[in-house]
């Protein structure tokens, strides 16, 4: 099923044509953060390509007509531009810019193109929101802090060099993923500043060893910001510590709105200044909660839930301009759809079809789409044939959309691209489960073909119907490429989600391997070539599958968790890994022990691969070398890649190291392909 857009270009399946390769990478450009005019007349977003040269990722914006009759770079040049955000009247554009070194807020005056730089902040600035009347804007950004414990050292001589400092760690939240060096968080705390669109000094709105965040919602009259906030003294050793809380800018008291033993984030004040939506969750004590949409009076009183019925993930939500309804995309069994929430009845889905609207694996948040006051709406969206590009519509036309941009169609109509199935089937126990294959250009029911099975991390995430580039790249190496949502995987309700509570790894590994056998079942993989991978949960999977069987003529656990009990206590996530495993390691280690692909590393006989970042703190290096040892040890076929200056996921700004991970995996299997399993 199509996406219901117009197509611009078509893929032709000739063995003239190369597949995509690892090399497309930096050909690849990523359209994102469609921010429409108040009018609805325009679009602004951002475009991110790759140096081949620099080795690096720049992106700017461009801007382009509803009515699809100009299209066109806004900025330029050798650096990054983000998070685009329209003035109320349309005539003043506000964005951030690392162009003149660090990032910084700039306004560009619409009509001239005029732009000034309106900050020089030492630390980057986030979450940028206009004032009702366009005179200002408010931003987050970090307050630097002084450490609560330290010594008095004596003074170096003069003319002397010193090593680096001690650091005294007095936090349990010290820790972040994609902080350089070993993840410490800098000394402080995020706050709301307002600073004049003419530019000049910030004014500090909130205050407090307190950490704030989300898009700064400001009241109708301009008077308050509302924001999520963790402002209590327990807030460092708590799971979900943030709650919505208003800041006058008249110098009033904080006023706390919500009180729920859960998390409340993203807030939203709508247009008449009644109500106030968010997102979030009563914590019920379970591994994985729906975050659901949520609206209280402009007081705090009144909260009620919405779209209560649809027991799906709800985000980003966007008020409509009466004041009656929000827009949110709403994810469900490998799509996204945008959907009108009610304040006083269902939801209704605005979009349909075999499609991913707004959101993609592991991403979601405020740039997600928007909505003009006329309800003209911008928002990215890839279905199993189309990557993600961004559309435009009416609300009340979404199947007249028109596609703004096409940013890969010169790469892909060079290419030819393998066909994308749906596949269900029965697990163990008759549950039914969803995934999907990518098949080899030119594929051929009647030969045997290698299968690739990819595990997704999380491990509440969710694959889907979304054109992925790198399954394309394994597929285009010769594979049939199997990736399937297990139990724990969201979109598919709560209760799912929560099937592996305190047993994970668990079922999750029996529906993959049933999932295994329902492909094989269809007669063209070759029961002796089959290979696995996965990432952070899905690399965790991928260790667990290597210790439960030996049908895999390899394997590549990337970034995984391999011990819990070091993993809890050296990752940035240490609290969500204790309520996973619905232990501490101190009181039941043998729960831990239990999960731990670690303590049965001595079942393993699988030649497995090993990849992780060196700068990777949500499962950090330890957990890949812990595994790397114990395979060495016992002389298993094993090999550790170490990729340096790599966050979680490889995600970091140097697209060489993203086609090093996927040249590893292809070569560590392609090594194994012509013996396989015997």
């Amino acid at each position: 099923m199509r996406i219901g857009v117009p197509v611009l270009f078509v893929f032709s399946l000739t063995a003239a044509k190369p597949p995509l390769t690892t090399e497309t990478v930096f050909d690849w450009r990523v359209p994102s953060s469609p921010r429409i005019s108040p009018d609805g007349r325009q679009v602004v977003y951002v475009l991110e390509t790759a140096d081949r040269f620099a080795d690096t990722f720049y992106s700017n914006l461009w801007i382009a007509a509803t009515a699809g009759t100009d299209h066109r770079p806004l900025t330029a040049g050798k650096h990054k531009d983000s998070y685009p955000r329209w003035s109320p009247d349309g005539t003043k554009l506000a964005y951030i810019s690392t162009r003149t070194g660090k990032p910084q807020i700039f306004i560009r005056w619409m009509d001239t193109g005029v732009e000034a730089r309106i900050t020089d902040l030492e630390t980057p600035p986030t979450a940028l929101s206009w004032s009702p009347d366009g005179q200002s804007l408010a931003f987050l950004n970090r307050v630097p802090g002084k450490p609560e414990w330290s010594v008095p050292m004596p003074k170096p001589p003069s003319g002397a060099i010193w090593a680096e400092p001690a650091v005294a760690v007095t936090r349990l939240k010290w820790r972040a993923d994609g902080v350089a060096g070993i993840g410490h968080r800098p000394l402080g705390f995020t706050h709301v500043f307002v600073v004049p669109a003419m530019g000049g000094t910030p004014r500090q709105v909130t205050d407090g060893d307190f950490e704030h965040g989300g898009e700064p919602s400001w009241t109708p009259g301009g008077n308050a910001i509302v924001v999520h906030a963790a402002r209590s003294d327990d807030a460092d050793t708590t799971l979900y510590p943030d709650d919505i809380w208003r800041f006058s800018l008249d110098g009033e008291k904080p006023v706390r709105l919500t009180r729920e033993n859960g998390t409340e984030q993203n807030p939203a004040v709508s247009p008449d200044g009644k109500l106030i939506a968010f997102t979030g969750f009563a914590d019920k004590g379970n591994a994985n909660h729906n975050q659901n949409l949520y609206v209280v009076n402009a007081d705090g009183t009144g909260l009620r839930q919405l779209g209560k019925e649809l027991d799906r993930n709800i985000v980003a939500p966007n008020w409509d301009e009466r004041s009656r309804s929000l827009f949110a995309v709403v994810e469900s069994e490998g799509r996204a759809h945008l959907y009108r929430i009610p304040i006083d009845g269902p939801a209704v889905a605005v979009t349909t079809g075999n499609a991913r609207y707004a959101t993609a694996y592991g991403s979601s948040g405020a740039d997600a789409f928007s909505v003009s006051r006329n309800e003209q709406v911008a928002i990215p969206v890839s279905s199993p044939e189309e990557p993600k590009d961004i559309v435009t519509f009416a609300v009340d036309q979404p199947r007249a959309a028109r596609r703004l941009t096409n940013a890969n169609a010169g790469l892909l109509a060079a290419r030819a691209m393998g066909k994308v199935e749906e596949i269900r089937w029965k697990s163990f126990d008759g549950k039914p489960m969803q995934g999907w294959l990518v098949f080899p250009p030119g594929f051929d029911a009647n030969r045997k073909y290698p299968l690739f099975l990819d595990i997704h991390g999380g491990p509440h995430q969710m694959y889907g119907v979304e054109f992925t580039h790198q399954m394309h790249v394994f597929a285009g190496r010769g594979f049939v490429v199997f990736y399937s949502n297990p139990r724990g995987s969201t979109g598919y309700g709560e209760e799912f989600g929560n099937v592996i509570h305190a047993k994970y790894p668990g079922d999750d590994f029996k529906d993959l391997m049933t999932g295994v056998d329902a492909v094989i079942a269809k007669g063209f993989i070759d029961p002796g070539k089959l290979f696995v991978t996965g990432g952070s949960g899905g690399g965790l999977l991928t260790a667990w599958t290597v210790t439960q069987t030996n049908r895999f003529a390899a394997a590549v656990s990337q970034y995984p968790v391999t011990n819990w009990i070091t993993q809890t206590g050296s990752s940035d996530i240490g609290l969500t890994m204790m309520r996973w495993l619905k232990a501490t390691p101190w009181d039941n280690p043998q729960q831990y022990i239990d999960r731990s692909p670690l303590f049965q590393a001595h079942k393993v006989t699988t030649p497995t691969m090993v990849l992780t970042g060196e700068e990777d703190w949500r499962t950090p290096i330890g957990q890949s070398e812990e595994f790397y040892f114990a395979l060495k040890a016992r002389k298993v076929d094993t090999v550790l890649v170490r990729i340096p200056k790599e966050p979680h996921g490889i995600r970091g700004g140097y697209p060489s190291h993203r086609i090093a991970k996927l040249e590893h995996i292809l070569g560590w299997f392609e090594r194994y392909l012509s013996s396989g399993k015997k």
